[in-house]
């Protein structure tokens, strides 16, 4: 079970990595895990795939984490593509292997696909997972941690910020312990959403999700995509270096350390990495974040 920083006093950090496509993705992943260890990252998590495409390693490598490392992890589970009835199957799985942690998560379209298209028999949101986890859970006598996603920002399909705080308050209604936020590079946007969840009275720790910008062509696609503004200072400086990679990955990886060290000042509970399996910049982040410890501060 996580052990967040309202329960445990020290500050979340988290990894989020996806599953190997190969022999050689899966060794590569063991030998990040290996040299994450020394940083003591709270977990890591495994995403599920675009329409369910890599459950089976998903699982397959959230059991081996747990099983051959010493670091937590949690498997993210999608309604894409899976009926209710396999949903249920699959957190059958996860609860039998030992795995007490999901991030339930309704899911993006797949490629080539515009809009999330409901499954026959299947779940239309992240609520309905994240009920049918805990359904699942207390049936099998599991004692489940289960996570959900927020925008702080608004969901990519609807910028109708009090209609999406409304649907974040369900899903922790519905079961979820704690919440990890979608990408985003202004901090205001973490503690103005955070102010709204507390007054709305959603309690649960709100994790800000971080992602180290390593290629400005690529984030520009990402943000396009999810809607998470670049401030304007920040998107001059990456367009300076855009024909110098190092220099950019430099600014990047300057920009989240001090971007977390501004939340964990004013209290966010930690950092969810968001790695693309590349994990050498987080770990530098992270172990400039040991080393000056800027949660002593809050």
């Amino acid at each position: 079970m996580l052990r967040f920083a309202a329960e445990r006093g020290e500050p979340v950090f988290s990894f989020e990595f996806f599953p190997p496509r190969n022999d050689a993705g899966v060794a590569a992943l063991f030998e990040t895990l290996r040299a994450l260890r020394p940083l003591a990252p709270s977990f890591v998590s495994v995403t599920w795939g675009a329409g369910g495409s890599s459950r089976g390693r998903t699982l397959e490598m959230v059991t081996r984490i747990k099983r051959e490392t010493e670091i937590e992890a949690m498997a993210h589970l999608t309604c894409v593509g899976a009926s209710r009835k396999e949903l249920e199957e699959q957190l059958a799985v996860i609860c039998d292997a030992g795995i007490t942690n999901v991030l339930a998560l309704r899911g993006d379209p797949p490629r080539g696909q515009r809009e999330f298209i409901v499954h026959p028999e299947g779940l239309a949101h992240a609520t309905d997972l994240v009920q049918l986890a805990r359904e699942v859970a207390d049936k099998r006598g599991v004692s489940l941690c289960i996570g959900g996603a927020c925008y702080p920002e608004g969901h990519p399909e609807t910028r109708d910020l009090a209609k999406d705080l409304r649907h974040c308050k369900q899903k922790v209604e519905a079961g979820a312990d704690f919440l990890i936020t979608q990408l985003f590079f202004d901090n205001r946007r973490y503690f103005e959403f955070l102010g709204r969840a507390r007054a709305a009275g959603i309690d649960v720790p709100i994790l800000p999700g971080i992602m180290p910008i390593t290629n400005v062509d690529q984030i520009e696609r990402f943000t396009a995509l999810c809607g998470a503004h670049i401030p304007a200072g920040l998107s001059a400086a990456l367009r300076a270096r855009r024909d110098d990679p190092d220099a950019a990955l430099q600014l990047g990886v300057a920009y989240a350390a001090l971007q977390c060290a501004y939340l964990l000042r004013g209290g966010a509970p930690g950092a969810h990495f968001y790695t693309l399996n590349r994990s050498t910049a987080t770990r530098a982040i992270l172990a400039a974040l040991r080393a000056q410890e800027p949660w002593r501060d809050a």
